[in-house]
C-alpha cells in the first residue's frame, strides 16, 4: 500500500510541474524567455539576469532563477543568445533546469516595420532531492528508507524546442511565442507526464505624453499586455501600464483571469502588481511586488522579483562596411533603441 501511495504522490507531483511554467512579473525584462523573437533585438550586446521568490511566507517557497545573453551580428542580420533558467519548488527540492540556445533573423518589412521570428533550442532535466523525502519506515531504518520504489525515481533528461515572432514599430509591438513545441517527457518515474505547449500573445505601444522643444525631459506611457495558454486549464492575462520619466519607471498591473468564472461563481483573479525601475546609461535595475489578491491571500506573502540588465557595445568587424540598419523598437525608457 505504501508503494502505491508514492507512486500516485509522485505522479502527482510530476503531473502539477507539467502542467505550468514558472513566470516572471517583469515579462519584458526576461525577453528571451517570453519570445525567441526578442533575441538580438538591441544593437549591443545585452546580459540579462533574473530572479523571482514567489509566495515566500510558505514554508517552502518558489524560487526561479535566470541568466540570458544575446547580440545583434549586423553582417548576417541575426541576433544570437543563450539563456539558462532554474527553478525550485517544494519540500523535496524540486529542481528544473534547461538551458537554450536561440536565433531569430531580422526582416525590415517596409521603413516602418521590422519582422523578427525567432527559434530556441533548448536542454533540461527535472528532479528531487530524494533525502529531502521522508517515508513511514524511515524511523525504522536510522532514518534511510528501504522502499523500492524510490530507486525509480530519476532525473530525466530532455529537449525542448521553442519558436516565436515580433512584428515591431518605432512605437507598437506584437508578438506570440510557442514553447515547448515538442512537449518532452518529464516524469520522474519513466512513465508519461508530457509538459504542455505553452502559446503566448504580448503586444503594447510607446506613448509620447510631454511634446515639444519646451516640453522639458521626456515623459512616456507604455501600456502593455501578455495572455498566456498552457494545456486545458491554464489560461492568464497581464495588463498594465509603465509610466517613465528620465531616469525612472513606476508601473502597475493585473493578472489573472477578468473574463472567466470559477465555481463559486467569481472571477478568477490572481495578482496586482507593482513595479519600480532606475534606467541608468548602460544598466537597467527592475523590482516588482505581487500583491496577491486570489485565494491566497493572506498566506502566501505575495512575490518579490529583481531583474538587472547590463549593454555592453558590439565591436564593428569592418567599419567600412554598410549596416543593416534596423528602425529602433519602443522602449520602457526616453532614449532611442531597439527594447
Amino acid at each position: 500500500m505504501k508503494t502505491i501511495f508514492l507512486k500516485v504522490i509522485f505522479i502527482f507531483i510530476t503531473a502539477a510541474g507539467a502542467a505550468q511554467d514558472p513566470q516572471f512579473s517583469q515579462y519584458y525584462q526576461a525577453p528571451l524567455f517570453l519570445n525567441p523573437g526578442f533575441t538580438g533585438i538591441t544593437p549591443r550586446q545585452r546580459i540579462v539576469v533574473n530572479h523571482r521568490i514567489q509566495w515566500p511566507s510558505l514554508p517552502q517557497a518558489f524560487s526561479t532563477y535566470a541568466a540570458s545573453y544575446d547580440i545583434f551580428i549586423n553582417e548576417i542580420r541575426s541576433g544570437i543568445g543563450f539563456f539558462v533558467m532554474s527553478d525550485k519548488m517544494g519540500s523535496a527540492n524540486w529542481r528544473s533546469t534547461t538551458a537554450s540556445l536561440l536565433y531569430s533573423y531580422k526582416v525590415k518589412l517596409n521603413e516602418k516595420i521590422v519582422f523578427s521570428p525567432g527559434i530556441s533550442f533548448g536542454y533540461g532535466t527535472n528532479g528531487l532531492d530524494r533525502t529531502k523525502l521522508r517515508m513511514a519506515d524511515d524511523l525504522e531504518y536510522n532514518g534511510t528508507s528501504l522502499d523500492p520504489e524510490l530507486n525509480r525515481l530519476g532525473k530525466p533528461n530532455y529537449m525542448d524546442f521553442s519558436s516565436g515572432f515580433l512584428l515591431y514599430s518605432k512605437n507598437l509591438w506584437l508578438g506570440a511565442s510557442f514553447m515547448h513545441m515538442n512537449r518532452p517527457n518529464l516524469s520522474v518515474l519513466g512513465e508519461e507526464s508530457r509538459l504542455d505547449m505553452k502559446t503566448a500573445i504580448h503586444a503594447g505601444m510607446k506613448l509620447e505624453i510631454n511634446r515639444g522643444p519646451r516640453a522639458g525631459r521626456p515623459i512616456y506611457l507604455t501600456p502593455s499586455f501578455i495572455y498566456r495558454m498552457q494545456g486545458a486549464s491554464f489560461s492568464q492575462l497581464d495588463l498594465g501600464a509603465n509610466f517613465h520619466a528620465d531616469p525612472v519607471s513606476v508601473g502597475i498591473w493585473y493578472r489573472g483571469k477578468p473574463f472567466v468564472k470559477n465555481v463559486a461563481n467569481d472571477i478568477e483573479q490572481d495578482a496586482l502588481i507593482l513595479f519600480a525601475g532606475l534606467y541608468l546609461k548602460n544598466l537597467t535595475v527592475g523590482y516588482s511586488y505581487d500583491f496577491t489578491i486570489s485565494a491566497l491571500e493572506t498566506a502566501s506573502g505575495g512575490a518579490h522579483e529583481l531583474s538587472l540588465t547590463y549593454e555592453l557595445a558590439s565591436k564593428n568587424k569592418d567599419k567600412n562596411r554598410k549596416k543593416y540598419k534596423l528602425i529602433p523598437c519602443p522602449a520602457f525608457y526616453s532614449k532611442p533603441d531597439f527594447w
